[in-house]
């Protein structure tokens, strides 16, 4: 078996490589080595060139990655791609390869999930503690061939571990996920998250939470980050140390409990999180014709909006909600010009306010129920499926607001609203459950509690 065993040096935020080295081995020596320069075509950050020593001036005259590209091709060729932090290097490499139009795929074998599982016990496994723990010479930290160079003497101790080559065999195997996951993610937290809707808790080394996501599958969900080849996704998968996932039972908990989340623990990588406040609002007024319409427009020139929303968009979305629920004309909503009759992409349910052929009253009587579904007054109860097939799961309103969610056994016998509160998980109320809610509440998925909620809830 050929290993190649590389290490780049990038310009940091935008990836592009400054040097690279590739020491090609056989598991017992060196059989090649090619290291060069590179020349990244873009200014390097004053703090990366303080960190490794490569500065513009020293890659003016080097080649460009496109100059060089046939060499690693073909050095690489028919061997195993190794790197410390393996995705890092890898995912970097071939998204240079991508931009001069080559494709560029290698197995791969990662020397910190394989220091981990055949070197159990270090503090830590980053290159320059590992080495020292194991007195391993650096010659040259953070530049390509002196990581290159004492990753090559790792990797032999790793080889001549007993019972290497199975491991390494299993590690190489699509499906252990060994070459996928996170360096520093060991395989029991990622194997230990099931096929469940829920949100899941990505952590760093200090245990503090880095972004939160929720899925209908938590498995599939978490492990479309590693596939990912967005900078985002890489930054978070280096920094990711510990996954911790809640069961929700379906969808609408889950976008609950992110939310609630979200907000709890501003994680660095939710952009959500960071939005601004909302600036737009629905609006209703009479027009000469005696027809209630829905409008929006922004906050500022709003007294009393029926509700808010963030951007145009999510007006224009919301209002198209209503005119599908409540059979509204979408002319008489502002989501078309003022064209004579409606004629809106999606929406046919209009029954002609637009041409005159149905009356105001009637008209006016719809737009009512959809501004009353707006302001609702009732207790609610959303039903959901719980977590386990003994339990279901409730989403609780009161006078129209969020009271937060729960779970209740199949057992027990519930006969008013009140019941529910004992089994109850508190959240507050913002404008983004609301916007959560709006659908399910919309779809008339929801049960008036005065209608009974007795023994099916």
């Amino acid at each position: 078996m050929i290993f190649t065993i590389i290490d780049v040096e990038t310009t940091g935020r935008t990836n592009r490589i400054t040097e690279i080295s590739v020491f090609k081995h056989n598991g017992h020596e060196i059989i090649d080595e090619f290291t060069s320069l590179v020349n990244p075509e873009q200014t390097i950050p004053y703090h990366i060139t303080a960190l490794t020593g490569i500065d513009d001036t020293l890659v003016e005259d080097a080649p460009s990655f496109e100059d060089i590209a046939d060499t690693i091709l073909e050095i690489t060729k028919d061997a195993v791609f190794v790197a410390h932090n393996v995705n890092f290097d890898y995912n970097v490499i071939r998204n240079e390869f991508k931009q001069i139009g080559k494709d560029f795929r290698r197995k791969k074998l990662c020397t910190v999930r394989l220091s981990r599982k055949l070197l159990p016990g270090f503090p830590s496994y980053s290159l320059g503690k590992l080495c020292k723990s194991l007195n391993i010479p650096i010659e040259g930290r953070h530049r390509a061939r002196g990581d290159a160079a004492a990753t090559v003497i790792l990797f032999k101790k790793l080889y001549n571990k007993e019972d290497d080559l199975k491991t390494i065999t299993y590690f190489l195997n699509p499906r252990s996920r060994e070459a996928t996951l996170p360096s520093h993610l060991p395989s029991n937290v990622f194997n230990n998250i099931p096929h469940k809707p829920g949100i899941y808790l990505f952590k760093d080394k200090r245990g503090k939470i880095i972004y939160v996501g929720k899925a209908i599958d938590l498995k599939k969900r978490v492990l479309s980050h590693f596939y990912s080849k967005k900078k985002k996704s890489l930054d978070l998968c280096r920094e990711t140390r510990h996954i911790e996932f809640e069961l929700s039972g379906g969808e609408l908990i889950a976008l609950l409990m992110e939310d609630a989340s979200i907000k709890k623990n501003y994680p660095k990588y939710n952009v959500s999180s960071k939005r601004n406040a909302s600036t737009f609002g629905i609006i209703h007024y009479k027009d000469i014709n005696g027809n209630l319409r829905l409008a929006y427009q922004p906050l500022k020139h709003t007294a009393n909006p029926l509700t808010t929303f963030y951007s145009v968009r999510d007006c224009r979305l919301f209002l198209e909600e209503l005119c599908e629920s409540f059979e509204l004309c979408p002319k008489l909503c502002h989501l078309q010009d003022s064209s004579s009759e409606f004629n809106h992409y999606k929406i046919k349910c209009c029954d002609g306010i637009c041409k005159a052929t149905d009356s105001s009253e009637s008209y006016n009587q719809k737009v009512f129920k959809a501004i009353k579904s707006l302001t609702n007054t009732d207790t609610i109860v959303i039903k959901q499926k719980g977590r386990h097939m003994e339990e279901n799961g409730f989403v609780l309103l009161k006078e129209g607001k969020y009271q937060g969610y729960g779970f209740v056994d199949k057992n027990e016998q519930i006969s008013h609203a009140e019941a529910l509160e004992h089994f109850l998980i508190p959240q507050n109320n913002n404008m983004d459950v609301e916007r959560i809610l709006r659908p399910f509440l919309l779809k008339q998925n929801a049960v008036n509690v005065s209608d009974t909620v007795a023994n099916e809830t």
